[in-house]
Order: structure tokens, then C-alpha cells, then sequence
């Protein structure tokens, strides 16, 4: 058990991490959504009516979606463009080892690798493929809830509710997206840039301390 929690310790953590603030959310967003709810003259929900409103929901996956296409875009980009003295980088010269071509005859390749053909192909892009699903499934999800949430608020009101299509044309909708988007983009361009100068020992996305600054790569 000891040696599976330290092979494994870095998911582990980041998976507590993730129970804990999702908690957090659940728990503030519950009492947040009641007190909407009273200000717009309707009766409190309870917690598992909450999981399953459009407050959670949009909250939620609206957090998701973002996370989901910063990381596609970041796997992707990182193919074909560079930054000069970045960790983030691949090398400005010469070979990288992710570009090398996969051998079957590789001790423990993955099946894929060995089978070839289009499951080799597919396997080759399957990280950034993955995360392209992963974002487009939390996206839908996003705008579900989001619309939903929306018209909750309406019906309370009195107000008529609003049809998909003109909800996708509005600007709520796109507000909420772009405000995670940019977040997102920021902490990338964050990260590529400060890992130039900056260091951090130990660390797997910092270069080693005495590296210089125009070294490129981890």
C-alpha cells in the first residue's frame, strides 16, 4: 500500500484536492442558490434538488469546460510552436524524444503501439483528442445548466422563458465562458513565461536551478 501511495502520490493528492473543493462548492453553492431563490419569491430547494439544478450544473461544468480546453489547446500547441528557455518547450533544435516514431518492438509498448494501423494513429493523438471530447461533453453540459438556471430565475419573475436558440445568442452565456477562458489562457502564458526565468527545485515543470535562461526544455 505504502509503495502505490507514493507511485501514485501526485494523483492522489490532486484527487483529494479536487473531493475537497467540490465539497466546497456543493456545500456554499446549496446556500448561495437558496438565497437567490427567496429573493426572487420562490421556496428553498433541498440539497439533492440543488445537485440537480441548473445553478450546480452551470457552475460546474462552466469550471470544467475551461480546464478542458486550455489543456487541449496546450497539448496540441506544444507540437508545433516554441518558447525560448521555457520548461514548457519543446527544444528549438535538433530531436525531441516525444517526436520519435513508436516501435512495437518497444519493451512494454502499449497495445496500440503494437497493433498499429488506426489504432496506433488514433493512440498517437488520443491525449489531445480525449481532452477535445472531454471539453465539447462539459460545454453542452455548461449550456444546459446554464439555460436552465436562467429560466428558473424567469419563471420566479414571472418573466417568459428563453428558447435555446436565443440563449445561445445572448450574452450570458458566452460571458461565462469567455470570463473562465481567459483565466485559463493566462495561467498557460503565466506558466510558459515565468518558467524562464524563474526556478523551482525538485520540481518536474521547473528547469534545474543553474540552468540558464535561454535553455529550452526541461
Amino acid at each position: 500500500m505504502k509503495k502505490f501511495i507514493w507511485q501514485n502520490s501526485l494523483a492522489i493528492v490532486f484527487f483529494a484536492l479536487f473531493v475537497f473543493a467540490m465539497a466546497g462548492q456543493m456545500y456554499f453553492g446549496f446556500q448561495e442558490h437558496n438565497k437567490e431563490i427567496a429573493d426572487w419569491g420562490g421556496s428553498p430547494e433541498t440539497f439533492t434538488q440543488y445537485l440537480a439544478s441548473g445553478h450546480f450544473i452551470e457552475a460546474t461544468f462552466e469550471n470544467w469546460e475551461s480546464e478542458f480546453l486550455q489543456m487541449a489547446l496546450y497539448v496540441w500547441f506544444t507540437i508545433f510552436l516554441r518558447q525560448k528557455g521555457s520548461s514548457e518547450s519543446k527544444k528549438l533544435d535538433g530531436e525531441n524524444e516525444v517526436d520519435r516514431e513508436p516501435s512495437p518492438n518497444r519493451k512494454d509498448a502499449p497495445w496500440p503501439v503494437r497493433k498499429g494501423g488506426i489504432w496506433l494513429k488514433l493512440y498517437e493523438n488520443s491525449l489531445t483528442i480525449s481532452l477535445m471530447i472531454l471539453f465539447i461533453l462539459s460545454f453542452a453540459l455548461h449550456v444546459y445548466g446554464s439555460i436552465k438556471d436562467a429560466n428558473t430565475e424567469n419563471v420566479l419573475l414571472g418573466n417568459p422563458p428563453e428558447k435555446l436558440s436565443e440563449y445561445l445568442l445572448g450574452s450570458r452565456l458566452w460571458f461565462e465562458s469567455f470570463q473562465n477562458w481567459q483565466s485559463e489562457f493566462l495561467s498557460i502564458f503565466g506558466i510558459v513565461v515565468m518558467s524562464i526565468y524563474l526556478r523551482q527545485k525538485g520540481s518536474s515543470q521547473s528547469k534545474p536551478v543553474d540552468a540558464p535562461h535561454s535553455e529550452t526544455g526541461d
